[in-house]
């Protein structure tokens, strides 16, 4: 079991983390009817006591969006407040993943978003490499990527991650670490919970906003790093043969970061990936805010 923060955010108050429990009768729980959100943290390396958060005014923007999926109204300045908060009531000491959530709290069976209660809750856990920053390998799922008709995949919402359970489960149980999922159309769209990129020809490849992804906070912080570095950034439908040929391949995601793919179903990929390299150590200077030019991006937050 995960070691988690002391302190979560609960029924609109901060608590022990163990008192923040719900019923099982919780409408939520039954129809998946929520969002989620997931930012990281960390000590300053300069300053232990200050936490650095990556792109908090943005997370706060995609859940209180994605709230209103749900007809529930969370201000961005709201949330922005209380996970400044919780932060200052945990006052972690490791590296550390936020995980904010809204959810329908009524206790109720019919499957709903109106005229029903709502609450929004927080808490977190310490948290390093998700994936391995080193290269991982990957499975082309056979669990399809659901489209925006099916969904609203521009909200992080609770209901739908069941395709990424199946599809991460599937490809571990076969000896992968992660998976990739077509949209109906055939196209690659995304891993289990993280966006994709792959280089050819010095060109930085990812699938567009058509193609059924999230659009993800750490894929546009990519396209820019890139822009910013001059590589070439296309947005397209991308073809699943072109992954195994690819010169590089990746996923990335605000738990993931940057993390390289070495080998696709029986397909090795090449093991020298200077582009991804150096994105992957230039989101790593801008997380501890040793990138002056983005320090837009990284919130300080003092513990005194």
């Amino acid at each position: 079991m995960p070691t988690f923060l002391p302190i979560a955010f609960f029924r609109n108050k901060f608590c022990p983390f163990e008192e923040a429990t719900l019923s099982i009768a919780t409408h939520g729980l039954h129809y998946g009817t929520g969002a989620l959100g997931g930012l990281r943290g960390l000590p300053d390396p300069a300053n232990p006591k200050q936490i650095l958060l990556f792109r908090l005014e943005r997370h706060c923007q995609r859940l209180s969006n994605s709230a209103r999926y749900l007809q529930f109204d969370v201000p961005t300045s709201h949330i922005k407040s209380v996970l400044i908060d919780f932060v200052k009531h945990n006052r972690p000491t490791e590296p550390f993943y936020i995980r904010p959530l809204v959810y329908t709290s009524d206790l109720g069976i019919a499957p709903r978003v109106h005229d029903i209660e709502h609450d929004f809750a927080v808490y977190g856990l310490p948290l390093g490499n998700y994936l391995s920053p080193e290269g991982i390998t990957c499975r082309i799922s056979s669990w399809q990527r659901p489209s925006d008709l099916n969904l609203p995949l521009r909200g992080k919402i609770t209901g739908g991650y069941v395709n990424s359970a199946l599809a991460k489960t599937e490809a571990l149980k076969s000896g992968f670490d992660e998976a990739i999922l077509l949209n109906a159309q055939g196209k690659v769209s995304e891993a289990s919970g993280m966006n994709i990129f792959l280089v050819r020809g010095g060109q930085l490849i990812t699938p567009g906003v058509d193609q059924d992804v999230l659009e993800g906070i750490t894929r546009h912080s990519v396209i820019q790093i890139a822009q910013n570095n001059d590589i070439p950034v296309i947005e397209r439908p991308v073809d699943r043969s072109e992954l195994l040929i690819a010169d590089e391949v990746f996923l990335c995601g605000t738990a993931a970061r940057i993390a390289p793919i070495k080998r696709i179903e029986n397909y090795d990929l090449p093991v020298d990936r200077p582009i991804t390299d150096t994105l992957q150590s230039t989101l790593t200077a801008i997380v501890e805010n040793r990138e002056p030019a983005y320090r837009e991006w990284v919130d300080v937050i003092p513990l005194d």
